[in-house]
């Protein structure tokens, strides 16, 4: 699973690929309501991978059920994969999580994960894509 060696996509291409919930949500830092995207329940094994870029990000071997309703991850696929920015919007001090690649916003880390790593990476589904294994 190596990162894609395509450059990231321009805002033109997204805007015609991506629907506008995807848009809002990679290109304008928006969030999902909980319990309605189409990966927070999801059992189907395989990678999920940036819907902008197609960058591999999480696999469905570190999803975990967090009870929150987005896509909840332990960890990512390689440290390099996921980059992390301080967050001080709506009106709370969070660490946000973007694909490194093209630099989609993905979702939230916190530290109240299970272990080994403790982290819950809380993604939106409308950034992913799941590529089955």
């Amino acid at each position: 699973m190596q990162p894609t060696d395509k450059s990231p996509p321009d805002d033109e291409e997204l805007r015609n690929r991506l629907s506008p919930e995807q848009y809002q949500v990679c290109m304008c830092s928006a969030t999902e309501a909980p319990f309605t995207g189409q990966y927070w329940d999801c059992k189907d094994v395989g990678t999920y991978q940036c819907i902008c870029c197609e960058t591999p990000l999480f696999t469905s071997a570190a999803k975990f059920d967090s009870g929150t309703g987005w896509p909840s991850f332990s960890d990512s696929v390689k440290p390099e994969a996921v980059g992390f920015r301080d967050d001080l919007s709506q009106g709370m001090a969070r660490v946000e999580i973007f694909c490194n690649h093209c630099g989609s916003h993905l979702g939230h880390v916190f530290d109240d994960g299970p272990p080994p790593t403790g982290k819950r990476y809380c993604v939106n589904s409308a950034s992913l894509k799941l590529v089955g294994e």
